[in-house]
């Protein structure tokens, strides 16, 4: 496919876009019995959507474990509520297979916060901010990584929600859905489209 993704995108530009959220089937996995049907599923697929949630703090020098896991395939989100659950082996056998790959942005940070729950070796990871300059797009924000390569806006309203809460909202869930998935869509699409040389880059 031919690349006609623009490099960079205003507010305003951004703010006229459609919006764009996970349509499939979302599912909370907050007990243990859950976790092996939802790895299993999982296992059967070679690119999978991540992202984590943490509860934000809002008082200088109070941080607060990672709450939330999110692991998408194109037609279902497992989210794994690690406020209620261990990072199990099962799922750790995600994380470290050579076969997945995980796509996401900025994973560095979010294997960290994973990996002080419990030690793994992370395997596969794709970090779309270390990748999307090859298709000439300089924006890093998965917000914008979307509006350039998808099309779409995503909504940000969740984000500094509370993320260890009793119970997730539709809202909630909906967001932290489409974070995961949205990484493996974008991922999808530059994979389906011709890079830029840096000669295209400079003369735009």
């Amino acid at each position: 496919m031919q690349n006609k993704f623009k490099n960079k995108i205003s507010n305003e530009e951004l703010a006229e876009l459609p919006t764009i959220h996970f349509q499939g089937e979302i599912v909370v996995v907050d007990t243990l019995e859950a976790i092996d049907d939802a790895c299993n599923d999982l296992l059967k697929y070679s690119v999978i959507g991540f992202d984590t949630e943490t509860r934000p703090s809002f008082k200088a020098g109070v941080s607060h474990k990672v709450a939330l896991l999110q692991l998408s395939t194109p037609t279902k989100c497992y989210l794994f509520r690690l406020c209620c659950i261990r990072l199990d082996k099962a799922i750790i056998k995600i994380i470290e297979s050579k076969s997945i790959a995980k796509i996401g942005a900025d994973v560095k940070g979010d294997i960290k916060a994973l990996q002080e729950l419990r030690h793994f070796k992370p395997s596969n990871f794709v970090d779309l901010q270390s990748i999307v300059a090859d298709w000439g797009v300089e924006e890093k924000s998965v917000k914008k990584m979307t509006a350039l390569i998808l099309g779409y806006k995503v909504s940000k309203a969740q984000r500094l929600s509370n993320w260890a809460a009793v119970c997730l909202t539709h809202q909630q869930q909906c967001y932290a859905a489409t974070d995961a998935w949205v990484c493996a869509f974008i991922y999808d699409r530059l994979q389906e489209t011709d890079k830029k040389n840096i000669n295209n880059i400079i003369s735009e």
